[in-house]
């Protein structure tokens, strides 16, 4: 355990020894073996040149663009950088975009919604349409704004359905968004036609393409078969592009672009109501360091168009290499085509899914997870970076031992008394007491994290209302101080 306040400071090289003990405890962030929450692109030299820079400017608050230009002119820089990648500038049919640095893709997500509902105050109960496929991070853009959230199915291919979207879309819509790609299962949806309904009905239309958009105009340009997903399309209002993750930036850097700057007013907020200084906020946060914005400046800088290119490269490549090992491989099956940067794969009847992850990790693979929802069935995701193309020729023999290995053990039998338990839960009984019992029951202990397959299979039979109580109460009994 670690004090966090003690008595008598501490050496600083005790400190940095403590921390990298504490590090020792986590998955590999580099490597190739780690196919969620991380993006490496194995290039020599390019943490270090992040640190340094994240050094330079970990500072300077961007509360006050003219107290630290610096910050303004990195971020100025990053949003033509993005809004070029992405059709807009000087010389295209969007010559006008503008846009935001954000911490990441949920805050440019909330950013979006905002400004689609504060440009219409006349409308009492807006609403904000977005296909089941649609990032979570939506639903907590409707939570935190009041705003009500219209799911609708996508059809049998995964992708949002237009005629059926259109359906949704009705006088008090404020906002239609889509995915480019799709963060579950790596597929576009049909944004072109999306765009043109939201366009006619006078709506604003969001394009997600925090997870992907800075690798699909490079897998484009290596001739992927991918259609238009940016400025380029007309009826596309703003869209979002997480810099942490295919730019290969530290974390936390997105950028959230709007077609012209009336369009980004409503994302604005302006208070000087107070005998304090007046507070204008282009984003959420107020104080913010300048340090991640220095970072990721300096990683675009150094890999360069040319750089960005040769990782999509890379990446494309591995996404084959693991694709043709899913279909390869008896008792697995790819559930999604593999068009963009993520390999999705569903289990046979006879391969618990559950057990399989945890055969992965056994192996070094540390995959996601994806549990059934609606119609769909549980899957495993891996969202695959350029790194893994230097590791992805041993992913085909491990696949087929963890699945040999998940046969000889069978699924995952949970307790009867314990599922006879669950199933008569509702979310508001879920307490800490009751969390710490079914932790007991599911054999936890001090091993969370690592073998997961019977929280993932009782977490797979209940309802998503459950689900989330169940997950809120774990994390709470996770987050308890040191004392």
């Amino acid at each position: 355990m670690i004090e966090a306040l003690p008595g008598t400071g501490v050496p600083g090289e005790q400190v940095l020894a403590e921390l990298r003990e504490l590090r020792a405890a986590d998955l590999p962030t580099h490597g190739g073996r780690l196919f969620a929450y991380v993006f490496d692109p194995a290039v020599d030299g390019l943490d270090e040149l992040a640190r340094a820079a994240y050094a330079i400017s970990a500072h300077v608050n961007g509360l006050d663009p003219t107290a630290f230009p610096s910050l303004l002119a990195m971020e100025n820089a990053l949003v033509a950088a993005a809004g070029r990648l992405l059709g807009g500038g000087p010389g295209t049919d969007a010559p006008e975009v503008v846009g935001s640095v954000t911490s990441g893709g949920t805050e440019s997500l909330i950013l979006a919604v905002k400004a689609a509902r504060d440009a219409h105050p006349e409308i009492e109960r807006p609403r904000l349409v977005v296909p089941s496929t649609a990032h979570a991070a939506f639903a907590k853009a409707a939570h935190y704004l009041r705003i009500a959230l219209d799911v609708v199915p996508v059809g049998p291919d995964l992708r949002a359905d237009p005629a059926a979207m259109a359906a949704a879309i009705g006088p008090e819509t404020v906002l239609v968004a889509a995915s480019a790609p799709s963060y579950a299962h790596g597929v576009v949806d049909p944004i072109a036609q999306l765009a043109a309904l939201a366009a006619e009905r006078g709506v604003r239309f969001h394009v997600d393409a925090c997870f992907g958009g800075w690798v699909l105009p490079y897998l484009r340009r290596l001739g992927a078969g991918l259609p238009a997903f940016d400025f380029t399309v007309p009826g596309v209002t703003s869209i979002s592009v997480d810099l942490h993750k295919y730019a290969y930036a530290p974390k936390g850097v997105s950028v959230l672009l709007h077609r012209d700057a009336a369009l980004r007013l409503p994302q604005f907020f302006a208070y000087a109501d107070w005998p304090g200084y007046t507070m204008i906020n282009p984003v959420i946060s107020s104080t913010r360091s300048g340090g991640p914005i220095a970072a990721a400046l300096a990683t675009l800088r150094h890999l360069g168009d040319d750089g960005y290119l040769r990782l999509a490269g890379h990446t494309r490549d591995a996404v084959a290499v693991l694709a043709a090992a899913v279909e390869a491989t008896a008792g697995v099956r790819l559930f999604a085509p593999p068009e963009t940067s993520v390999v999705c794969l569903a289990a046979e009847p006879d391969v618990d899914l559950f057990v399989l992850a945890d055969e992965l990790a056994a192996r070094g693979w540390h995959t996601q997870p994806q549990l059934a929802y609606a119609e769909l069935p549980a899957t495993i995701h891996l969202t695959v970076t350029a790194a893994v193309a230097g590791t992805v020729a041993e992913f085909a023999p491990d696949l087929a031992a963890a699945v040999a290995a998940t046969r000889a053990r069978g699924p995952v039998e949970l307790p009867p008394a314990l599922l006879e338990a669950a199933g008569a839960l509702t979310p508001q009984m879920v307490t800490p007491e009751l969390i710490e019992g079914l932790a007991a029951g599911l054999g936890l202990g001090g091993d969370i994290g690592r073998s997961m397959a019977a929280v993932n299979s009782l977490l797979n039979v209940a309802p998503p209302a459950l689900r989330e109580a169940l997950l809120a109460g774990f994390l709470s009994q996770l987050q308890r101080p040191a004392w």
